[in-house]
């Protein structure tokens, strides 16, 4: 019987591996570290297991969707965590512009990690300040520059046939409830989790509980991944793929 699926982790703008505490023991970790999205996802496929399942955060969770979208027979399962399925508004390219602006006149990676929308609980502020000094100044600048390229990932959720968790934080300024309860209905068979008390930095507020969910998702993911991983050198789908929508039962 062939090896189960790994665990692949794709962490959040300014973030690292840190970032999954408990529920990243064991799993793989690359850096998106490419200025632009479709450049992000060959270059993860190219470098990743046959087959794995895949987890992001916030832009992490943007980069699984889009690599989820282009090449759905590499991925087994899917858990989306405080991220958002839809295109970059003008003011979040105004800020981008701006952050960018930042780091070209000095400015440290650890001062473009807003603390105030990233955590609900500030005890953690001293990780997130950790997180990116370990990203530094280069790596974010390619994610500033990746998030807008990003596209509107809705249209394409409909087509994810794999086990698909979504974990949103109760308290997520940058990413609320409703974004997650969006992407949860257009997955079939989608499970929601919001978690009471978070904000958007789940596993960092949340540890065990994200581990926990985690755990059952990859046991989902297990259980269905019986037969062989798929030919790895099999091109991806193109940008844009479509699906009908179908609505999901979240739970809570």
């Amino acid at each position: 019987m062939p090896a189960p699926p790994p665990l692949v982790l794709l962490p959040g703008m300014n973030c690292s591996a840190r970032l999954w505490g408990p529920a990243g023991d064991g799993a793989l970790h690359p850096v998106l570290d490419r200025p632009g999205l479709d450049e992000q996802v060959d270059a993860l496929l190219a470098v990743l297991p046959a087959r794995f399942a895949l987890a992001g955060l916030s832009l992490g969770g943007i980069v699984a969707m889009a690599l989820a979208r282009r090449a759905p027979e590499r991925v087994a399962g899917l858990c989306l965590a405080a991220t958002s399925a839809r295109a970059p508004t003008p003011g979040q390219r105004a800020g981008w512009a701006a952050a960018l602006t930042r780091l070209d006149d000095g400015a440290p990676a650890r001062d473009l990690q807003p603390l105030d929308v990233l955590l609900h609980d500030h005890a953690h502020d001293d990780l997130a300040l950790a997180m990116a000094d370990e990203t530094g100044e280069r790596r974010l600048a390619a994610q500033l520059r990746l998030q807008a390229t990003r596209v509107d990932e809705r249209p394409a959720l409909a087509a994810v046939a794999v086990p698909t968790l979504v974990l949103a934080g109760e308290h997520d300024r940058l990413c609320p409830p409703g974004r997650h309860t969006e992407i949860a209905d257009l997955v079939p068979g989608a499970r929601l989790h919001v978690l009471p008390g978070a904000g958007h930095l789940l596993p960092v507020e949340a540890p065990d509980t994200v581990a926990t969910l985690m755990g059952q998702w990859m046991a989902d993911v297990h259980a269905r991944s019986p037969g062989p991983a798929p030919d790895p050198s099999a091109a991806p789908a193109p940008p844009g793929g479509h699906g009908s929508a179908h609505r999901s039962e979240p739970v809570r």
